[in-house]
């Protein structure tokens, strides 16, 4: 199996039905390959909710961005903005368009307060892209030591989460992002959320979500689930983040064995600042 389910290269050669794709355009790619065309999952963009879809680990395991090469139908390549590096482009073909979906699909309005739980590989883009759409973003992590980053980032208000029993803060959350990598501990978030508010666990996790009942029931908090999102929100990412000079926060490897495991490690042992590009020479 080739590894990889986001990146970004330059098209080689086109077939017969290509329409909008040239030689030479540079293009991105997420982990969804394509559907059967004709549901109303495909026919509104959610090629991913489709019953026949094709997505990565699944179908076409000889296809990844860690190759050197990959076909893919034209409907899941999208152009990559002039001006705009590769490097910075190929993250948010994943954990950009993690949490820009839910940002533009779930009503977030500039009056709205945003909490980010964790300054990592999805909530540093989060921080960003809340600010820039107007939002009072609030980050969330373990110790002040993110603190400097997040404020530079966007965040109005940080707030260090480790040992603390019962959080403190200035203003009630409307939409809360959960970008750790375990579940927190959801009866503490539930307390400073707004009526009506919502909440994305975007944790890829297997553990049973448990959360109270009651404060869930009585403030109507919904828990919205969210992977990725339509087709066309991967082309407004891209025009988002160009206007807005989003740019992920990065590591370079060399696309070789040894950079690969070299990013592998740094992953493992959590030194990963904030998401691992391979790079082709």
């Amino acid at each position: 199996m080739v590894l990889g389910h986001e990146g970004v290269g330059i098209v080689q050669a086109v077939g017969p039905d290509v329409s909008v794709l040239n030689v030479g355009d540079r293009v991105g790619w997420g982990y969804n390959h394509s559907g059967c065309g004709h549901c109303l999952q495909c026919r509104t963009g959610w090629i991913g909710n489709c019953a026949e879809s094709h997505r990565f680990g699944e179908t076409e395991l000889d296809q990844g961005s860690f190759g050197s090469h990959a076909v893919w139908k034209e409907e899941a390549l999208f152009h990559i903005p002039e001006g705009m590096a590769s490097v910075d482009a190929a993250p948010l073909m994943c954990a950009g368009i993690t949490v820009f979906a839910p940002l533009i699909l779930n009503n977030v309005k500039p009056l709205d307060c945003v909490g980010v739980i964790e300054i990592g590989g999805l909530g540093h883009l989060a921080i960003q892209m809340a600010a820039k759409m107007g939002c009072e973003v609030v980050a969330f992590s373990g110790t002040k030591a993110k603190r400097d980053e997040a404020i530079a980032l966007g965040a109005s208000h940080f707030y260090a989460t480790k040992g603390v029993k019962e959080l403190k803060v200035h203003r009630q959350i409307n939409h809360l992002f959960v970008t750790t990598s375990v579940h927190p501990d959801w009866e503490m978030y539930l307390k400073i959320m707004a009526h009506h508010g919502s909440i994305y666990p975007l944790t890829m996790s297997t553990e049973p979500l448990l959360n109270p009942y009651l404060p869930f029931l009585l403030n109507n908090i919904s828990f919205v689930g969210t992977t990725g999102g339509p087709f066309y929100l991967y082309r407004q990412i891209l025009d988002f983040a160009a206007f807005h000079k989003i740019k992920p926060i990065v590591q370079e490897f060399p696309m070789t064995v040894d950079g690969v495991m070299d990013a592998l490690n740094k992953l493992e042992t959590g030194e990963m600042r904030y998401r691992g590009v391979l790079c082709a020479s």
